[in-house]
């Protein structure tokens, strides 16, 4: 009898290969769509107001049940993906947002508008913890974080790319033009990825029924596997074998689950707290709506570099140095803002540089804790691992968006403060996290480890 083969420790010491890559990039697209349909009511709203004569507060709600959506779809579709694979989930998320989408297209009022992004939330929500496990057990464990951190950089690309066909849709075709392309768009990419995308590799050796499918995987990876081989399920802790939140806190991940839930949980509130309310906070100080946009312009393009920064850095030096600096870092910088002079006739660009700086910190540390929730999980959970953890993140951006106001009516003070705090907090609980992704010198002993993981 042929002696059984270990996949991941097999995997983490071979090249990344061109095959590999292709996945990465396929499980990228989606997160570009997904990234575009989380932000296309934002687009939407002016026109909204213009057509059914509506204030923009009415849409607060919207807004709201919208993270809701994603805070429930995240744990529940990221258990699918444990239980039913990471490939068939993903196609059903991007399916999911783009159909409710498609069908906002075609409302007439607030109930069928709330009810369609509650499902796009669902959907959007899904599809982040299936694509991080998916690209984390196709990655070399040197490669993982840079390819998650990569992968969810497609997030506010989708954004980005989403505003530029916004601009062009909505002044031809109005709102309900620019909800049928954001719709249309990512159900012709699902049946794309039901073609082309394979399964994870770690799912299918768990389930012997489809090694013939894994062994010609392997293959198409630069793998040569004989045909009849057997492979060794990973030895994973023998209290996850539960796929369950319950399973999340055994004592083994317990700490681990405390402290990267602490961590999205004020993250993410930080970085919602500035998407939902810098324009207004700005504009309240007396600056243009055009500066304050510019300000949130900035902010986000700070965080593309901050993603691409960080990505580097992670591998090389290990996660808990530059996420716990990065979360302290992004702190002060938000303190600092408390100091640039606000003149309502002048130029801004210090206002400016200091958002970009903030928004680097703040994104390049919120993107690499999800690769570190990915390389912290063992596979069986790996997806309700980071669907938890991302959906507590969600949680803190629901409250951020619906105190964002309060906050605001206290002061500028008040709202530079408490994205400093929040990120203090944060900084606390990676600190907590004991499992941090390991240095670039220490990844030899680290394969060891992941190839129980």
């Amino acid at each position: 009898m042929n002696e059984a083969l270990n996949v991941a420790a097999r995997l983490d010491e071979s090249p990344w290969s061109t095959y590999q890559k292709w996945v990465t990039l396929l499980a990228a697209i989606a997160l570009i769509f997904d990234g575009f349909d989380i932000q296309i009511l934002g687009f939407a709203i002016p026109s909204l107001m213009h057509d059914w004569h509506v204030p923009r507060g009415d849409f607060g709600a919207v807004l709201a049940v919208g993270l809701a959506g994603m805070a429930i779809g995240g744990p529940l579709l990221g258990y699918c993906g444990d239980r039913f694979g990471r490939r068939i989930s993903l196609i059903f998320c991007v399916t999911i947002f783009g159909v409710a989408t498609i069908g906002t297209a075609f409302v007439h009022g607030f109930f069928g508008l709330t009810a369609l992004r509650v499902l796009t939330g669902i959907g959007t929500g899904g599809a982040l913890p299936n694509v991080s496990a998916l690209v984390a057990e196709f990655a070399p464990l040197r490669r993982r974080a840079s390819a998650v951190k990569l992968t969810i950089l497609c997030l506010p690309l989708g954004g980005m790319l989403g505003g530029m066909l916004a601009a062009w849709v909505l002044p031809r075709f109005g709102w309900r033009g620019l909800y049928a392309a954001g719709g249309s768009l990512p159900i012709v990419f699902a049946a794309v990825m039901l073609v082309a995308l394979p399964e994870s590799p770690m799912f299918l050796v768990r389930h012997a029924e489809k090694w013939d499918q894994l062994i010609r995987l392997l293959n198409r990876m630069g793998q040569a596997i004989p045909l009849g081989s057997s492979f060794a399920e990973p030895a994973e802790r023998t209290d996850t074998k539960k796929r369950s939140l319950r399973s999340l806190f055994a004592p083994a991940l317990a700490r681990e689950t405390v402290g990267l839930g602490i961590a999205f949980f004020f993250c993410l509130g930080s970085i919602y707290l500035v998407f939902g309310w810098l324009p207004t906070m700005l504009t309240t100080r007396g600056l243009s709506i055009a500066t304050a946009s510019t300000g949130l312009a900035a902010y986000n393009f700070g965080g593309v570099i901050g993603i691409l920064i960080w990505a580097v850095l992670v591998p090389i030096l290990g996660s808990r140095g530059p996420m716990l600096s990065g979360s302290l870092a992004c702190a002060v910088s938000a303190l600092a803002l408390l100091l640039v002079p606000i003149q309502v006739h002048g130029e801004h660009w210090l206002l400016i540089l200091c958002l970009g700086i903030n928004g680097l910190l703040a994104n390049a540390v919120q993107t690499s804790m999800y690769a570190l929730a990915a390389h912290v999980y063992p596979t069986s959970i790996r997806a309700t691992g980071v669907a938890y953890s991302s959906a507590m993140g969600r949680t803190g951006g629901l409250l951020a968006s619906l105190f964002g106001s309060h906050i605001i009516q206290v002061g500028p003070a008040a709202y530079w403060e408490s994205l400093a705090v929040a990120m203090v907090v944060a900084a606390g609980g990676l600190a907590w996290v004991r499992s941090h992704y390991p240095a670039i010198k220490d990844i030899g002993t680290a394969s060891r480890v992941a190839a129980n993981v």
